[in-house]
């Protein structure tokens, strides 16, 4: 019998935001359970951490489909029930080990801060049937960062309509394809949307891994290193962004709105 909560993450209230599972291990699971659990709970990422006898946590991550290599709002999502739970007292570090490496969280100023890898992306081609997939007849640029493609668009606005052809972009073989622009109000630097189909997720609410590209693709285009982001899905959600060297910070806050037993 484990603990798992649902805690919407990038969220300033609850129904907003990114909704994450999250399964607090006493002992290693096997691949297959924690896909199951996570195809049950049935949320864009279900987080498993189990702590180590050093202390810190090995930390994996599902989607309903597929093992994910790096997730921010699921990491946030732990971070926030191993500090809400006493897991981890005020002023502790979480600290995990990875598929994406080591990666640290901890509160500062009533958000969690995760200290995650930056992946900007490399210059590619325009390629055209990206485009055409994204119902795009042109972009500002097409990039690739590690897991997906980045695209600048000349608007907000045209973030905001996107309407994709998913199954167009499930067959391009990435997890994602990112979506962004300059903002046009005056609290957010740059918005995106984020579409995952390759994952098994049409759209992602808020997508921390996302904004590791993001942060320092903005943080080149607009000469500064802290950046205020929003992601422009249905539900919506903030991240402030800083770039320091080949590391990103991603802040945020995350609120619980369900908690059970998984009686398995």
């Amino acid at each position: 019998m484990f603990n798992i909560y649902q805690v919407d993450a990038f969220a300033e209230m609850a129904f907003s935001g990114n909704p994450a599972g999250v399964c607090i291990l006493d002992k290693p699971m096997s691949e297959a359970w924690m896909q199951s659990v996570a195809m049950e709970m049935n949320l864009s990422e279900t987080a498993f951490p189990v702590r180590r006898d050093d202390g810190e946590f090995d930390l994996r991550w599902f989607t309903s489909a597929v093992e994910v290599d790096l997730c921010g709002h699921a990491t946030l999502a732990t971070t926030h029930i191993l500090y809400e739970t006493g897991v981890l007292k005020q002023g502790d570090v979480a600290r995990y080990h990875t598929r994406s490496g080591a990666l640290q969280a901890r509160q500062v100023n009533g958000l969690i801060e995760l200290d995650f890898p930056a992946t900007p992306p490399a210059d590619c081609e325009n390629p055209e049937q990206i485009l055409r997939a994204l119902g795009l007849d042109s972009a500002l640029y097409v990039g690739r960062p590690r897991f997906d493609y980045l695209v600048e668009v000349k608007s907000a606005n045209v973030v905001r309509e996107l309407a994709p052809d998913f199954a167009a972009l499930k067959a391009f073989g990435v997890r994602g394809v990112i979506v962004t622009a300059i903002s046009n109000l005056s609290d957010d630097d740059f918005i995106s949307r984020f579409f995952a189909p390759g994952a098994g997720i049409d759209e992602d609410p808020v997508t921390g891994s996302a904004h590791c590209a993001l942060t320092p693709y903005w943080a080149k285009r607009l000469g500064k290193d802290k950046l205020r982001a929003y992601q422009a899905s249905k539900r919506g959600g903030r991240i402030l962004c800083t770039l320091e060297g080949d590391r990103v910070k991603l802040a945020g806050k995350a609120v619980t709105v369900l908690k059970g037993e998984l009686l398995l």
